[in-house]
């Protein structure tokens, strides 16, 4: 399993617009084969930070992603909107436990 964890961020100016538009690419995302949760979550102490969680089956589900054409608008629209700090880092999962 691939774990996608991360961050970025959004002016307030842009929020609005942002929103709909994480609305749509999460919706997108998730109904992809091989995703198992897609995330995106605004901290509640700074907004405009917003929180990156996903993961998928595999690699490769995941390199399929970022070729989807819902990915591709996202990146124009991120752009266009101002997002910066984008810090986000995959990780190879092989064991997981509850706690």
């Amino acid at each position: 399993m691939i774990v996608v964890t991360g961050e970025f961020r959004m002016p307030p100016e842009a929020l609005d617009a942002a929103r709909a538009a994480m609305g749509r690419v999460i919706a997108a995302s998730r109904a992809e084969p091989g995703c198992l949760d897609y995330i995106y979550a605004e901290d509640i102490l700074e907004p405009g930070l917003f929180r990156v969680i996903e993961r998928w089956t595999d690699r490769a589900a995941l390199s399929r992603h970022f070729e989807m054409p819902h990915m591709k608008r996202w990146l124009e629209e991120r752009a266009a909107m101002g997002l910066t700090g984008r810090q986000v880092t995959a990780h190879a999962v092989t064991v997981s436990e509850a706690l």
